[in-house]
């Protein structure tokens, strides 16, 4: 076995391992309903259920969100796992040996494996050195004694295990080097530095307390150090490495999941001493972008374990244009944002030591304001509201930010706040912002998760025109026909004869092909295996979807040539329908030669379907 490829084999014995009601059951309530389990869903907001559980096809399916598929992903999503780090999980749980991504059969890693398994160790004996030099030498007097001013405990310390990087320029390469660690590699992973004139190596921090960075499992990754006295920088960051991406690591994400999983909320700090602060307050689901600009890849490790989050960065300028550009990725992602403000430009370390942890509950946590409330107080800086010219192109702004707003209610409710604080009418400002959605309205793709979505737990009324739309008729022939052909392999033998991949719908096709290929490969029908197989999120989600269908009756060999020969037809149809659009433009032209040639084409399409 040879590369990172997971074998098949692999795979099949932790789906054999982990039944899905016992999976899902860890992180759902569900009860029995017919042949299905049902629950709340735990990957977006509901009332009603709309998460099933089919123990017999082994499979999970969300008619809200549209998340589906088996355990694997299942742990996948409830975790934040890529799909090799959830059968790698699975199946250590399970005692499945995990031999893939080796070099060759006897276990034997490659030389990367071998550099992160030292890298990761060195971490951990660099997070241990600091810790101890911090607690227990002369060198961590002061920095013992700035952490005590600052409100750290012994208990805060130990837990986030915080150190002290002491002002020499070997002390952490000597330490290295007398266990034996390459020095090259300790550079290349982030602890060390080279020295200019390349005659060997010195520490990267110097004189800093030093934050460890861990990944989601909780092993040492990478160093924050705040220097001590005033140098520059501020904060040092170790360099990206094959541990360590910054574009992608939350300071304490490892110890913020359980509650982040529990909540499916999490709360966006700038900075490390925020965070420990925050938890020591009763903010237990907290992480921090660790000084770095807020990415995308964060705002989707975000979105995979949680459904709303709460920006709370520092109440200055910079940390307010912070949290306005983190806005719209993190809207993109589809989660409920919200911001949490802290009066007189304070960072959250700062409130809580002047005003306490159940102030910053109560007043910061417990009331943030909504994203569009946040914009417009924003706005407000930027503008002499004194002056009439301020005045007016504030709300001239502030009306287009409202015209951004779906809802018809959020809507009102703004302009009525504007009118009331300026003078003007209610029915001058609804004009003002008909006006701009007319011309700048920006067309928002429908999430389950948004404010009119048909299942959500945000609201009490449901309203018709937001649940799912009815298909045509040959999209449910084709979904019928996949339904067939994931659980019997004469069914998908027969239609891949008479259909091939002339199905209608693209994801119907794909899903064809990949059936395939799976029953020419010898598989049996087993859904939860082909689903692992597809390794693409939405035909497995469009396969799942499927496979849920309640009215489907059951494989007909002379249905499934009905079937076929819909499918078939729905070409024809569709140009039939194209020429007597064209019939009609010719008619109204008085194009009647043009006219009377496509009367002929029609007659001949109809007479083929007829056939």
């Amino acid at each position: 076995m040879t590369g990172g490829r997971i074998p098949e084999e692999a795979i099949e014995a932790v789906l054999k391992h982990h039944d899905i009601v016992g999976t899902v059951g860890r992180y759902v309530h569900l009860s029995k309903s017919g042949k299905y389990m049902k629950g709340l869903c735990p990957f977006h907001s509901e009332k009603t259920p709309s998460f099933t559980v089919t123990p017999e096809k082994g499979i999970f399916h969300c008619y809200g969100c549209g998340k589906g598929g088996n355990a694997i992903h299942f742990t996948m999503e409830i975790e934040g796992y890529s799909f090799p780090e959830a059968v790698r999980a699975m199946a250590e749980e399970a005692g499945v040996p995990v031999t893939w991504g080796l070099s060759h059969p006897s276990g034997e890693h490659t030389a990367e494996q071998k550099d992160r398994k030292i890298l990761l160790e060195a971490h951990d004996y660099a997070a241990r050195y600091y810790h101890y030099l911090l607690l227990n030498t002369e060198f961590g007097i002061a920095a013992k004694a700035y952490l005590r001013e600052r409100g750290m405990t012994d208990k805060l310390i130990d837990q986030f295990m915080i150190g002290y990087a002491p002002d020499r320029w070997d002390a952490l390469a000597k330490f290295l080097e007398k266990r034996d660690y390459n020095l090259a590699l300790m550079e290349q992973g982030g602890l060390l530095s080279a020295k200019n004139d390349g005659s060997g190596y010195v520490d990267r921090f110097r004189d800093r307390i030093m934050f460890p960075i861990r990944d989601r499992d909780g092993k040492v990754i990478a160093f924050a150090g705040r220097v001590l006295g005033d140098g520059q920088p501020k904060y040092l960051n170790s360099s990206d490495s094959m541990l360590f991406h910054k574009s992608r690591s939350l300071y304490n994400f490892h110890q913020a999941r359980a509650s982040i999983r529990k909540s499916r909320k999490i709360v966006l700090f700038e900075g490390y001493m925020d965070v420990i602060k925050a938890w020591n307050a009763g903010v237990p689901n907290g992480v921090a972008t660790m000084g770095t600009a807020f990415t995308e890849e964060h705002a989707e490790m975000m979105r995979r374990n949680a459904d709303e989050v709460v920006i709370c960065y520092d109440g200055d300028d910079a940390g307010q244009a912070a949290a306005l550009k983190a806005i719209p990725m993190l809207e993109k992602t589809g989660m409920r944002v919200s911001v949490a403000l802290l009066p007189g430009r304070k960072d959250p370390d700062e409130y809580i030591a002047e005003y306490g942890p159940q102030s910053f509950l109560r007043e910061i946590m417990d009331q943030p304001v909504s994203v569009t409330k946040f914009r417009l107080i924003f706005l407000r800086k930027s503008h002499k509201l004194l002056e009439e010219e301020g005045r007016k192109n504030y709300v001239l702004e502030a009306v287009r930010i409202v015209a951004d707003l779906d809802s018809p209610t959020e809507r009102e409710f703004y302009l009525k706040e504007l009118s009331k604080e300026f003078g003007l009418t209610l029915d001058v400002l609804k004009q003002e912002c008909f006006q701009i959605r007319e011309t700048t309205q920006k067309v928002r793709p429908r999430r389950d998760k948004d404010e009119q979505s048909w299942n959500n737990g945000m609201n009490e009324v449901r309203r018709t025109s937001d649940r799912p739309p009815v298909m045509p008729a040959h999209y449910q022939v084709e979904r019928r026909l996949l339904y067939w052909m994931m659980q019997d392999a004469e069914a998908a033998e027969l239609v891949h004869d008479r259909l091939g991949d002339a199905f209608n719908v693209e994801d119907h096709a794909a899903l064809a092909a990949y059936l395939y290929a799976y029953y020419s490969q010898g598989n049996d029908p087993e859904v939860s295996r082909f689903i692992a197989s597809l390794r693409d999120e939405r035909l497995e989600r469009t396969a799942t979807s499927i496979l849920s269908m309640d009215a489907v009756p059951p494989y007909d060999g002379s249905v499934l040539e009905a079937y076929v020969a819909d499918v078939l037809k729905q070409p024809k149809l569709r140009e039939l329908e194209e020429r007597k659009e064209e019939w009609v433009r010719a008619e109204r032209s008085g194009d009647v030669i043009r006219a009377a040639q496509i009367a002929f084409e029609i007659t001949t399409l109809e007479r083929q379907l007829r056939s």
